[in-house]
């Protein structure tokens, strides 16, 4: 048997439609929609390591991007699953509603749709594996510095959410300290700018202006979760209209002094 001859990408939509119907069916069985979350890092890395691998990846830029992405797969995926404590109230609340029809729904509108994503987000970190032999300049230097910085700003941000939701006290108080002094998602904060960063290394080896839309969707993406994140929040935390107003969603918000 041989295999077909397709191009890296191809074989990454293939991994990550795959994969997500294959998570797709068990969660059919343990009835947990929201195991989806834990594969979305490891997804993309999966999706930049075929093209590596396929692409006869090599050099600095390569290792390097590969590097960073596959910590951050990591980090995040063991982040989600630690913190999981059930399936996802959202979904909970579509499987109650749909009833039967949850189950194709939630193929369509979660796994399939998470696979496209999968696919499409890490498109400037394929470019980079595909054209890694290309000299590297200034731009891979600064995207791999924001990708760095980005990586360990989500990761210091979860942490500091984590330590204060150990603590039974903090049940109905905001988390207003440290970097959530800055912002009120700084783990969002740190995923757009290690995003921005991997375009630059992707840009910088391929020379292609579309690969900007990988970073915009994470933007959009985490924007949306943000304000979903927020919904119904003042009521559950007495102080989060204040800190609404004092500090800004994903940068700080500076107010003139009197």
């Amino acid at each position: 048997m041989t295999v077909p001859h397709l191009a890296p990408p191809v074989w990454g939509l293939v991994f990550s439609v795959g994969s997500c119907v294959v998570l797709w069916l068990i969660s059919l069985r343990i009835r947990d929609t929201g195991i989806v979350a834990i594969f979305w890092g490891p997804g993309i890395a999966g999706v930049v390591d075929i093209a590596a691998w396929l692409g006869l990846a090599g050099g600095s830029r390569a290792s390097t991007a590969l590097f960073l992405v596959n910590v951050w797969a990591i980090r995040l995926a063991a982040y989600i699953f630690a913190r999981r404590d059930g399936e996802d109230r959202r979904y909970a609340a579509m499987r109650h509603h749909y009833g039967s029809r949850w189950a194709w729904l939630s193929l369509m509108q979660v796994f399939l749709l998470r696979a496209i994503l999968i696919w499409f987000i890490p498109a400037p970190l394929v470019a980079a594996m595909l054209a890694s032999r290309a000299p590297m300049g200034w731009l891979d230097y600064l995207g791999i510095a924001l990708a760095g910085l980005g990586l360990a700003c989500e990761a210091v941000a979860d942490n500091q959410m984590a330590r204060f939701r150990l603590d039974p006290a903090n049940r109905s108080r905001v988390l207003d300290r440290r970097l959530w002094a800055l912002s009120r998602h700084p783990n969002y904060t740190g995923e757009i700018v290690m995003w921005a960063g991997f375009f630059l290394i992707g840009f910088s080896a391929s020379h292609a202006w579309w690969l900007v839309l990988s970073p915009l969707a994470v933007f959009l993406l985490l924007q949306q979760a943000a304000a979903e994140m927020e919904l119904g929040m003042e009521q559950h935390r007495p102080g989060y209209a204040v800190y609404r107003a004092r500090v800004g969603v994903f940068l700080p918000r500076f107010t003139p002094r009197g």
